[in-house]
């Protein structure tokens, strides 16, 4: 199957910029008119747009659901941790290493180790304020609390860093998700295309594993019980 075709199945969507009289945008204006057609008969649902304005920097864009394990591989891969004398963080590193290697699926096991309580329901402490003092409750949960505050102590050393080194990260994350055009052609337009949907793909193609029947049973659900 063309990659063409799987552009709605890895992607929300597709935004091109351009200047309507500039040559630089050429390029750009030339791909969107030649393959509009084919692209949405290959994609019919799919939003692709163009937005011409005077003197936009010509480029396409796509929004992708970028998760905080992503966020923190980048930053590791980038070198982004770095201390005010511009050396690696290694406190910072280790941090997010840690981070990354959380058993979510324990941790989500351990939520419900407490029949029928769940501590993170909404206005909890609105409802029973007294809660944190029940000892039972405590004892059932304490390993569940014991990883939520390792978590968070993890994410407050990640954050801590100089320069507001968290929040550039961020930033420069999303900007790969667009790809610049200026002066370029159709194959080079066409190629920032194939970019996003390979980027798109990498991070939504997920294999899904239904279980034949319910393997699991996660104590104190109300909705579960007999």
């Amino acid at each position: 199957m063309s990659w063409k075709a799987g552009l709605s199945r890895y992607l929300p969507s597709l935004r091109f910029f351009a200047c309507p009289n500039s040559p630089s945008s050429r390029g750009v204006m030339q791909y969107y008119v030649k393959n509009y057609d084919e692209l949405k008969l290959l994609n019919p649902n799919f939003p692709l747009m163009m937005r011409t304005v005077e003197n936009a920097m010509p480029a396409v864009t796509t929004e992708l659901e970028w998760t905080m394990d992503d966020l923190l591989r980048f930053m590791i891969q980038t070198g982004r941790f770095r201390d005010n004398n511009g050396t690696i963080s290694e406190a910072r590193v280790e941090a997010a290493k840690a981070y990354l290697s959380t058993d979510w699926k324990k941790m989500a096991v351990e939520r419900w180790k407490s029949p029928g309580f769940d501590p993170e329901r909404p206005y909890l402490d609105d409802d029973e304020p007294e809660w944190k003092d029940n000892a039972q409750i405590k004892s059932d949960l304490a390993t569940y609390f014991s990883m939520k505050d390792a978590m968070k102590e993890q994410l407050d050393i990640i954050k801590s860093g100089p320069n507001d080194e968290f929040t550039r990260a961020e930033n420069a994350l999303l900007m790969c998700q667009r790809v610049d055009l200026w002066c370029a052609g159709p194959k080079e337009v066409e190629r920032a295309v194939q970019h996003l949907y390979k980027l798109g793909r990498k991070l939504n193609e997920r294999e899904v594993d239904y279980p034949a029947f319910i393997a699991e049973f996660y104590p104190g659900v109300d909705d579960m019980a007999a």
